[in-house]
């Protein structure tokens, strides 16, 4: 992959879930793939959301000491985007222009300001171009 690419909560969840094998092993490449050639980032917002799901909701949470293990290798690594002014008022415009919600609205502004083509996420519409980023379900 040569362009930059946002991966959305979905994507991280979906590396720790065996009930769905196809989707756990695209998953994991696609973590693989933005850890490795750096192309592939995350937000604050995808690291609070995951934090949250995966020491809550995952059939098997995890632990304290594995939360921040992930944090440590995987989600500080490929976080490039925090929070500004600017990224919230980006986020009402989008929300206004495409009505998704605030916090959909919020997590395509820092794709947008992370300078990603592609927005990767089994959540949002499929194939729909934001100025010059598409989102994309990889599952599809």
């Amino acid at each position: 992959m040569n362009a930059k690419f946002f991966l959305d909560t979905n994507i991280l969840v979906y590396t720790f879930d065996s009930r769905v094998p196809a989707k756990q092993q695209k998953a994991r490449q696609l973590v693989a793939d933005a850890l490795v050639t750096q192309q592939g980032l995350i937000s604050f917002q995808v690291i609070q959301e995951f934090l949250n799901v995966a020491s809550r909701k995952f059939t098997q949470p995890l632990s304290a000491q594995d939360c921040r293990r992930y944090l440590n290798q995987v989600l500080a690594p490929l976080c490039k985007v925090f929070p500004s002014i600017k990224l919230y008022e980006q986020a009402i415009e989008l929300a206004k222009q495409w009505g998704y919600t605030f916090y959909d609205s919020l997590i395509i502004a820092a794709a947008l300001e992370g300078d990603c083509r592609i927005f990767y996420s089994e959540d949002l519409q499929h194939k729909q171009i934001i100025q010059d980023m598409i989102i994309t379900n990889p599952f599809a």
